[in-house]
Parts: structure tokens; C-alpha cells; sequence
């Protein structure tokens, strides 16, 4: 981001600002993945001006109040919302009580796709969803939930992944087989809850009809 502290946002009361920076601060913790100035402020139907220089007095303020236990980033002309680092040991417990609590919609996504059609490339991944997972995968290899099983023989050999024995621990499950039949699951989000549901929450609560459409 270039320079922008001292600016002001022009013909903007401090309610509209207000409000702006609530909106930008819930987008970024509802995402889960950074997002662009032009992501945001396509969402919002605000210049990307203004959103740069909203994001700026947000970091500033999140550098100001050394009591926050997140703090807004940026990455590669994205921006996030973090964990500090000195919160790291009380969030790894957390996660490693329940991994699934922490687990976001694109990793919850990422992760039925290849419970359900390993092994499987990224690319694979990305069209049945009809958006990137790199992040997605990211987090589920550091959480241990899939894993690198093999390359794809075809020009450039795309890692294949697949689930870890940790990925049936945790949803209690003894081998692949005990996985719903994606027969099971209509068309509407009724059915997939119920079938959850009956499962004892085996299934992962993959709501979105395109990417169950996709997996059959």
C-alpha cells in the first residue's frame, strides 16, 4: 500500500466512516482469506480509495491498542486479520482440542472434495469449488488433515492429495468407506443437514449446492 497516513478521507462524516470500518472488519474475519482492496471494495460499492484509506487508520488503530489480541496485515496486496504471536500457545490449544472448530468454509469445502474424490490435484479442487484453495490446503496440511500422496504423471506432475489418519480421528471415522454416500445428499441445504445430522456430524458441512453437485 502506498503512503497514506495524514490523509484524509474526503466528503465522509465519521458515521460513514464508522460504519465502513465495521463492514470492511467483518468481511475480513468472515473470509478467513486476505482480500484485496479491489475485493473489498467491489463487496462494499466504495472507490478503492476510500477503502485504502479506511484499512489504513484501521491498521493504525489496531497498532495503537497494544491490548488487542488480533491485529489487521498485509500480504502481498492482500489484507487479513491475524492472531498475535504471543496468543500462539493459547490458540494451539484451542485448535488442538477441536480441530474442526478452526477449520474455515474454504478449508471445510477443500477438505470434503478430497475426503470424497482422493487423490486429487489442486487444479481438480479449484474447478469443482470455482475458486482458488491454495490457502485452503495450507491450513489442512498444517493441521494434519491431508497430506502429499503422489504426483499426477502428466506435464509439470501436480501433487496429489489425500486424507491422514489424523483426518479419521477427528471425525471419528474408521477408514474412508464409513464416509456418507454422496447418493444420500438432495439438492437443497434441508437435506445435506439432515443427513449431517444423522451422521453425527461426519459430513462437513458442505452447504454450498455447487460443490455437492461437483463432487458426484
Amino acid at each position: 500500500m502506498k503512503e497514506t497516513k495524514g490523509l484524509q478521507i474526503p466528503f465522509m462524516d465519521d458515521a460513514k466512516k464508522s460504519e465502513l470500518k465495521s463492514a470492511v472488519e467483518a468481511l475480513l474475519f468472515a473470509s478467513g482469506e486476505p482480500l484485496s482492496i479491489y475485493e473489498l471494495s467491489n463487496h462494499l460499492d466504495e472507490k478503492s480509495k476510500t477503502i485504502e484509506l479506511i484499512i489504513q487508520e484501521m491498521m493504525d488503530a489496531y497498532e495503537k491498542v497494544q491490548t488487542r489480541g488480533i491485529k489487521l496485515i498485509s500480504i502481498k496486496g492482500k489484507y487479513q486479520l491475524v492472531t498475535k504471536g504471543e496468543n500462539a500457545e493459547y490458540i494451539q490449544k484451542l485448535l488442538k482440542k477441536n480441530k474442526r472448530q478452526s477449520l474455515s468454509q474454504a478449508s471445510i469445502e477443500s477438505l470434503a472434495i478430497i475426503s470424497y474424490k482422493q487423490p486429487i490435484t489442486r487444479i481438480d479442487i479449484d474447478e469443482i469449488r470455482g475458486v482458488k484453495s491454495e490457502s485452503a490446503l495450507q491450513r489442512l496440511i498444517e493441521k494434519d488433515l491431508i497430506k502429499e500422496v503422489g504426483r499426477l504423471e502428466v506435464p509439470g506432475r501436480p501433487i496429489l492429495y489425500g486424507t491422514t489418519d489424523e483426518f479419521l480421528r477427528q471425525f471419528d471415522l474408521r477408514d474412508l468407506k464409513d464416509l456418507p454416500s454422496l447418493d444420500l445428499f438432495g439438492q437443497d441445504d434441508d437435506e445435506v443437514t439432515s443427513v449431517e445430522n444423522e451422521n453425527n456430524e461426519k459430513y462437513y458441512d458442505v452447504d454450498e449446492e455447487k460443490t455437492i453437485n461437483n463432487l458426484e
